[in-house]
């Protein structure tokens, strides 16, 4: 929990720190997220806990491989919903798909069934990728927010 500098409110406010290029970054920028989710007191259920820990891993993990450059995590809590957004230099957009033989590919996918809402936006010369989750307590609904049922198929064909 932070406090302010009078000592006169508590609040969570957006943390945001840098994670360094190449693999081994991921587990501990993931571990950072759960820590900030867990300090903040998130109501939140253990699937919805364990879902977000995954949809932490794959959208950090994503800019950490593909750019191979440090990426930007920012964590923020407001209106009942919690908020992960990661940050890099590549202007390539993120893609969904992937091909039938690949070993990879699935990680957004995967953000897709799970998160509530996801999305990125371009910023700069490269993009933030987003993912939410409703402060309910209640395990999220796969197919609210920019799921759909189809794209659920197709996760199960893949898996």
């Amino acid at each position: 929990m932070t406090v302010s500098p009078l000592s006169t409110a508590r609040f969570p406010v957006p943390l945001e720190w840098g994670a360094p290029p190449g693999v081994e970054a991921v587990p501990v920028a993931r571990r950072m997220v759960m820590a900030i989710v867990r300090d903040w007191g998130v109501l939140l259920s253990v699937d919805a806990l364990q879902e977000v820990e995954l949809c932490a891993s794959e959208v950090i993990a994503n800019a950490l491989v593909h750019t191979e450059q440090r990426c930007e995590v920012t964590v923020r809590r407001r209106a009942g919903r919690l908020r992960v957004e990661v940050a890099d230099r590549c202007p390539e957009l993120p893609r969904r798909e992937r091909e039938a033989e690949s070993c990879g590919g699935r990680g957004l996918l995967l953000v897709e069934a799970l998160a509530h809402a996801w999305g990125w936006q371009p910023v700069g010369g490269g993009k933030v990728v987003w993912f939410e989750f409703p402060e309910t307590g209640e395990p999220p609904c796969p197919t609210h927010g920019w799921g759909t049922a189809r794209d659920l198929r197709a996760l199960r064909e893949v898996a």
